[in-house]
Formats: C-alpha cells, structure tokens, sequence
C-alpha cells in the first residue's frame, strides 16, 4: 500500500472541522461538515432540513452548491503549501438530478486536474442511500501569497 498522496502534508477531518469550518460562516450555518478525508479525495455532508430547503420543500441547488464549492476549496487548498497559495474559485456548474426532502447529502470531491495555477475538481453529492442527487465541477485558480 502507498502512502502517497495528493494533499501537502497531514489532513484529518476533525483538524478541517475546527479550522476551516468556523462559526457565523455559511458553511456552518448550513451545518457542513467534513467527515472523511483519503489519499486524493475528501467526503462533507450537509443536512437537508429548514436551513437547506427551498419552498416546495425539497433541497436548494444553491445549497447543492455551497456544500460543493466548500468541500472542494478545501480539497484545493490542502493541495498547496498554504503558507505560500491561497485558492480562489473561478467557476462552478452543477447538473441536479433528483430531489432531496430529508437526512443529509454526502458530498465527494476528487481531482480532475492539480496545475501549478490551476485545480479542476470533480464533486459528487449523492443521498443517504447512495443515489446520485447532483454532479459539479470546481475550478479554482492557485495565486501566490504577497509575503
């Protein structure tokens, strides 16, 4: 078994959770929270519920894609030395494909693309029972920090 990896140096979901995560943010308000982290891909999961919802009583695709845009900025930026990048998103796009009314969506990024200037990451959000609920690709560009 390798030890190889995508991300630069240690990642754990618990040290994601109480750092990238805070309080008063939206992805706290929206109840994000990673839960998973392997040698190229992170797993978060959001609530489906009053916070996530839109009127008809089914899951937001805006919230769809808060959840993607989140996990996948943390995904992107734990694949550089963050003392010296930062990540900014530069596009999103999502294709919805069935609703969601309760529990919670599990989403996974993965890479498409790790550049030196550029991340394409591929999210998938899928329902409690596995069921695909929406696709999204992330680009994020990687611009170096004025030190």
């Amino acid at each position: 078994m390798s030890d190889s990896t995508v991300f630069f140096g240690p990642v754990s979901a618990e040290e994601i959770n109480r750092t990238q995560i805070p309080p008063g943010q939206m992805s706290s308000h929206l109840g994000i929270e990673l839960v998973e982290t392997g040698s190229d891909y992170m797993v978060a999961r959001m609530p489906v519920d009053h916070r996530t919802i839109q009127r008809i009583g089914i899951l937001n695709g805006g919230a769809s894609l808060a959840l993607a845009e989140t996990l996948g900025s943390i995904a992107a930026s734990y694949c550089v030395d963050r003392d010296l990048y930062y990540i900014v998103g530069q596009e999103i796009n999502a294709n919805h494909i069935r609703p969601v009314r309760s529990g919670f969506v599990y989403a996974t990024a993965t890479p498409i693309h790790l550049g030196r200037t550029s991340q394409v990451w591929n999210i998938t959000i899928r329902n409690e029972e596995g069921k695909l609920t929406c696709i999204s690709r992330f680009t994020v560009a990687v611009l170096k920090k004025e030190l």
